[in-house]
């Protein structure tokens, strides 16, 4: 891990194929991504390497946050890799985004590094607080593989 990094880790009481599922079925993923509160509009998505997901994210006072998941890597019941970024409203570098799923006793641990452009940028993510709304998502993940 480095100044840029913030990484959040779970274990889910399913199968790497439940948790794979959850991540790459365009019906499912928009069900429980994104943090507790958040709603979201789905504009394109298509889960697969060299897809992309756009959609707009709506805060709990009603800014709206636009967002593009560029996918760069699927690796079946094991890794998905990709860009995040605001759908091109501010130019910059994006975010990097990596999800590595290990079986376990027990289930899944699931593994999510996010990596930043820079430690000014990460700071700003843990005051917005990016990792305690990450824990919410991951709360909801559960909830979908819970039934």
């Amino acid at each position: 891990m480095n100044s840029h990094t913030i990484v959040l880790t779970r274990l889910f009481a399913a199968t790497p194929a439940q948790v794979w599922d959850a991540w790459t079925n365009p019906a499912i993923l928009p069900l429980w991504f994104g943090p507790e509160g958040y709603s979201y509009v789905t504009k394109q998505i298509d889960l697969r390497t060299g897809g992309v997901w756009r959609f707009d994210m709506i805060g709990p006072d009603g800014t709206v946050w636009a967002n593009r998941h560029r996918i760069t890597l699927h690796k079946p019941m094991s890794e998905i890799r990709y860009l995040l970024d605001d759908d091109g409203a501010n130019p910059g570098p994006p975010m990097e985004a990596v999800i590595t799923l290990a079986p376990e006793a027990g289930g899944t641990r699931l593994t999510q590094t996010l990596t930043l452009p820079s430690a000014e940028a990460k700071a700003g993510a843990l005051a917005f607080g990016a990792d305690k709304l990450g824990e919410t998502t991951l709360d909801k993940l559960a909830a979908i593989l819970a039934g």
